[in-house]
């Protein structure tokens, strides 16, 4: 059985798609405008000490013992691309590191890469072999899975891998069976004791940490020792690989599962892959060699070998052949007739960090030709320009690289100034600029952003008319005063019915229009604050409410009265309603006169209030002087409490006058709802502080407004029969319980005496 390396149709698509991304690059106008990319490509042949040898090339520029960093066509050196695989930039970083030379792996993900102390000048285009350890450990986790072996190529991407791999799993408390490795270099004892580690071993799960060219000779002996009941997990560098997922494999390979890198498209690729011939340039051994290989022949007077093959049987024995065919190229032979892994531009992996990588190199260069420093290094630092510069100022050597905005310079204990923590910036502060040593603190009006790299305008908060709740207020509040209204249209139309004119009929349309007040107050309190409004809504609510309070008191008093007959069995005369009138208005007057000294002495004014949350703006009104606030609203409270007391005494009167018991319900409410308003009150933030005010305004002139006006409406709308002269100011039979007066008149039978008391109008 024998293992054919021939020529690699994948890593001969990743150079011609660096070609293909520098010739983009040099026809761009936004990128290096006055300079073009050149590039010389050698093979490392996918061997460590090849790899060596190029990197030395690099530097000399010729056979040289020191570096001058020219290439051989006496062009400056800024970068290299490359090489094609962990362990061959492990072995060219050693070297380029020493003078600072960038170098950008596509395809090296060993974690050891990462390590900038040792490679100071690597960079790559792909992820870090630490992630995807992660990953596999992850996925490990997810099917359950406790007892896993190892396998890596002998090489640093495989042992780099493993073992970032193995301290993973034993963080998580996971079991590897066994470890074994895939020589480099055929050895049929290493390789069959790696064989004999997975047959032997109960573990039904194997990662494989390789490449897909040192996994051939591993992939022959599983089918030579017919290996199918196992679970594969790839790593990237195989996972995708034409070279493994051939059809006469899957028997033993089939489902296997692992991480692979994005698959991309990069528009214009295809075309130029096909746009190769060596007629073109007789001197690219590279294209002379591809189409030999992929058409079987040999290009007339080239002394390119057609093949290279490393020949190893199963008893380690190795042949290098270097063939020329027979068959001669004619030329005229198609690249729409090959089948392999160059023209298959629908799993563009690899390749596109190759494009990415490219790129890379190029915007260091474009940053560097404009001399776009940060703004710290501007002071310090000259300007350098290409082709002058050293390698080492292409995107930088520091100890610690520059704070990011939103973040600041902190001092690292026992180590130079050159080293430093970056710590983010406080709630509230910002730092704009890299490498500030402090933040800013952002105005009483802004806040940070969530990066903290600006201030924004504070979120303003108050009850707007546009939200659901506040819009749900405003028709509450539009909705009691049509209620309001169109009870004062039914007391209007029948002002001159016995109900409506008893017990003061003036009084009942003042308690209407304050209602009215009331409700519409509530408005008041709703969208954004200002100082009118902030003095006229606490002014409008207290008067409404005193009107309100001061003409349930007239009647009240009058009820008082009433029972006090009743309860002397004499007949006496009633308060006069000039005497109603005038508590009203000196209660009126006397609440105007407290509301305009607090308006001119120590009036509320709006107020943005930024203590409650820092990343808001609260606009609510500062009531001003809390002594004016308590007198106003303690007055109002006064009143309700007289109302109270007086009706309460009269709730005794007989059972077909029923006005002090409305009027008593109408307070109990009213003391109700404004003691719960308290707790909730002082409970709440905000916008729902101002909610909870205005649901206590409406539900406590909703109350008044039921148990006042309710029963009397009923009654006049739906029992007309009851709104009569002889029911309301006469003797009615005490066993005709289908009349029942209303607050009118006192009927009572004592003693077989009736006291019959009509109260003034």
């Amino acid at each position: 059985m024998l293992f054919l390396s021939r020529f690699n149709f994948r890593g001969f698509r990743w150079m011609k798609t660096m070609i293909h991304t520098i010739k983009e690059i040099n026809e761009r106008k936004d990128i290096l405008p006055n300079h073009t990319l050149g590039y010389q490509i050698f093979d490392t042949c996918f061997s460590v000490s090849k790899a060596m040898e190029t990197a030395l090339a690099f530097l000399t520029g010729q056979e040289e013992n020191k570096p001058n960093f020219r290439n051989s066509t006496g062009k400056y050196l800024v970068g290299i691309i490359g090489a094609g695989g962990s362990s061959l930039s492990v072995a060219a970083a050693r070297i380029l590191g020493l003078y600072y030379i960038p170098q950008v792996g596509y395809t090296s993900s060993c974690a050891v890469l990462s390590d900038t102390f040792q490679f100071p000048s690597f960079y790559r285009s792909t992820p870090s072999d630490k992630f995807q350890s992660e990953g596999m450990v992850s996925l490990i986790q997810h099917f359950g899975w406790v007892w896993v072996g190892t396998i890596a190529s002998d090489d640093d991407y495989g042992k780099y891998g493993v073992k970032s791999l193995r301290e993973r799993m034993e963080f998580v408390n996971l079991c590897v069976a066994f470890s074994e490795t895939i020589p480099k270099v055929y050895s049929n004892e290493k390789m069959q004791k790696a064989i004999k580690a997975i047959k032997s071993s109960t573990a039904k799960v194997i990662v494989l940490f390789s490449t897909d060219i040192d996994l051939g000779p591993f992939v022959l002996e599983v089918i030579h020792h017919n290996i199918t009941d196992r679970t594969w997990i790839a790593s990237e560098a195989w996972i995708t690989s034409a070279l493994i997922a051939k059809p006469e494999y899957f028997p033993y390979f089939g489902g296997t599962i692992g991480f692979a890198i994005p698959r991309s498209v990069i528009p214009g690729l295809k075309e130029f892959l096909y746009d190769v011939h060596p007629s073109k340039n007789p001197n690219d051994v590279l294209t002379i060699e591809f189409w030999q290989t992929a058409f079987n022949c040999t290009w007339p007077n080239s002394s390119v070998p057609y093949n290279v093959d490393h020949r190893v049987n199963m008893t380690g024995k190795e042949d290098r052949l270097y063939d020329m065919s027979d068959q001669l190229c004619t030329g005229e032979e198609k690249l729409e007739d090959l089948k392999n892994t160059y023209l298959d531009t629908s799993q563009l992996r690899i390749t596109n960090n190759v494009k990415q990588a490219v790129y890379l190199m190029a915007y260091a260069l474009d940053r560097l030709s404009t001399c776009d420093l940060l703004e710290e290094q501007r002071n310090d630092t000259a300007c350098s320009h290409i082709p002058d510069f050293e390698p080492k100022e292409l995107p930088e050597s520091v100890c610690t690289k520059l704070c990011a905005p939103g973040t600041r310079r902190g001092i690292r204990q026992g180590q130079p100034v050159c080293c430093f923590n970056c710590i983010p910036c406080a709630d509230g502060y910002v730092s704009e600029k890299s490498g500030q040593r402090e933040c800013d603190p952002c105005g009483e009006d802004d806040w940070s952003n969530a990066e903290k790299s600006k201030c924004v305008p504070k979120l303003v908060e108050f009850l707007a008319y546009g939200e659901a709740l506040g819009f749900t207020l405003v028709i509450l509040s539009i909705f009691g005063a049509l209620v309001v209204l169109a009870v004062t249209v039914v007391y209007v139309i029948h002002r001159h019915t016995p109900l409506v004119k008893a017990n003061d009929r003036e009084l009942s349309f003042l308690i209407q229009m304050s209602l009215v007040i009331t409700v519409l107050s509530s408005l008041l309190f709703i969208g954004k604050p200002c100082n009118w409004s902030c003095m006229a809504r606490q002014i409008t609510l207290a008067l409404g409410f005193c009107l309100c309070l001061s003409s349930i008191l007239g009647k009240t008093i009058s009820l008082f009265f009433a029972y006090r007959i009743s309860v002397s069995k004499t007949r006496l005369i009633s308060m006069h309603p000039i005497f109603r009138k005038l508590i009203v208005l000196v209660c009126v007057v006397g609440e105007i006169g407290v509301c305009a000294a607090y308006l001119v002495l120590e009036p509320p004014r709006m107020f943005k209030n930024i203590e409650i949350q820092n990343v808001k703006i609260i606009f609510e009104c500062n009531e001003g002087s809390v002594e004016f606030l308590c007198s106003i609203f303690g007055f109002d409270v006064l009143l309700a409490l007289l109302c109270f007391l007086t009706t309460f005494v009269a709730r005794q009167l007989p059972d077909n006058y029923y006005e002090g018991k409305c009027i008593t319900f109408g307070m109990l409410v009213f003391f109700i709802v404004w003691i719960s308003f308290v707790p909730a009150y002082l409970s709440t933030k905000g916008k729902f502080k101002v909610a909870v005010e205005i649901f206590a305004i409406l539900a406590s002139s909703y109350g008044l407004l039921g148990c006042l006006f309710l029963p009397k409406c009923f009654i006049i709308l739906l029992r007309p029969k009851r709104n009569t002269d002889e029911t309301v100011g006469g003797r009615v039979p005490t066993v005709d319980r289908s009349i029942q007066l209303t607050s009118a008149s006192v009927s009572s039978e004592l003693n077989s005496t009736t006291v019959s008391t009509v109260l003034d109008e």
